[in-house]
């Protein structure tokens, strides 16, 4: 059960990069944080070099975890990686090469293990109905990103359509935000393996806590040593446009970005976003 007492740890896309999931633990461990009240996103494995590797740490780590399209992906040992890159994009040629990788650098264990794994999980925290997804509320692999306020709306609609739902917790978009909604809000934690096209190597993952009838939300940066998992990426030869990512930054395509989040390249985030809070009635 979630610990009411304690902070509740959301973080996205470790993508294999084992790397930052080992300094994602520490951290929560240095915020005595239990593991009842860690969720992972999804999207476990994906570009970087270490895909058993990190799937193996997030199964001893023992936290929840919510599929997203690689681990559904993965689990059946598809062809392509499910991301919902347009047919040709420079996204789409990339996964040519990071995919395969993937698929062929996890084990049957691990494959089980995610095909074992929610599409949703729904909580309860400090008064409040969390729903947590991986995309989107209908589609697993929908890119979900704060300018696009209307179909926020709609899809956190979907998502408390048969549960009532304070707050939405998703990922797979890659660039954090909070995004307050009439009903509700939209928390995309952002993802702990990649950066979030800001010009910093850093990762993201939220924090929400509460105190009487308040929830506060707030995203924060991780710092890990993005220079190894750079590395390891190059010595493995199969992602090098997301190995140079790793160092600067910067996305090697924008195809999936709207024209808010493109024109935002390579603008820093502010290191913590905590003043908008979610209101639960006591």
């Amino acid at each position: 059960m979630i610990d009411d007492t304690a902070p509740l740890l959301v973080f996205g896309g470790p993508y294999s990069n084992l790397q930052a999931t080992v300094a994602m633990r520490a951290q929560a461990e240095q915020l005595d944080i239990p593991t009842s009240n860690v969720i992972c996103t999804g999207d476990v494995v994906a570009y970087a070099a270490a895909p058993e590797e990190t799937a193996q740490l997030i199964r001893d780590w023992g936290i929840r975890v919510v599929a997203g399209n690689c681990e559904e992906q993965l689990a059946e040992s598809a062809k392509d990686c499910g991301c919902g890159f347009e047919i040709g994009s420079v996204c789409d040629r990339l996964s040519r090469g990071w995919y395969p990788y993937a698929l062929s650098h996890t084990s049957t264990s691990t494959r089980a293990w995610m095909a074992s794994l929610p599409g949703r999980l729904d909580v309860r925290y400090g008064g409040a109905a969390i729903c947590v997804l991986h995309g989107g509320a209908t589609q697993n692999n929908r890119f979900l990103f704060a300018s696009d306020r209307a179909r926020l709306a709609a899809e956190f609609a979907a998502a408390a359509r048969d549960n009532t739902c304070d707050i939405v917790l998703a990922g797979h978009a890659g660039i954090p935000f909070i995004a307050p909604l009439q009903n509700g809000c939209w928390v995309n934690a952002g993802v702990i393996g990649m950066p979030a096209n800001d010009g910093t190597p850093d990762g993201w993952f939220a924090l929400i806590d509460q105190t009487g009838g308040e929830l506060r939300v707030g995203l924060h940066r991780l710092a890990y040593d993005h220079v190894a998992a750079a590395a390891a990426m190059r010595r493995a030869g199969h992602a090098n446009g997301y190995a140079r990512t790793m160092v600067t930054g910067i996305w090697p395509s924008h195809d999936v970005l709207p024209d808010a989040e493109r024109e935002a390249t390579g603008q820093p985030l502010p290191a913590i976003l905590n003043q908008i809070r979610h209101v639960v009635a006591a």
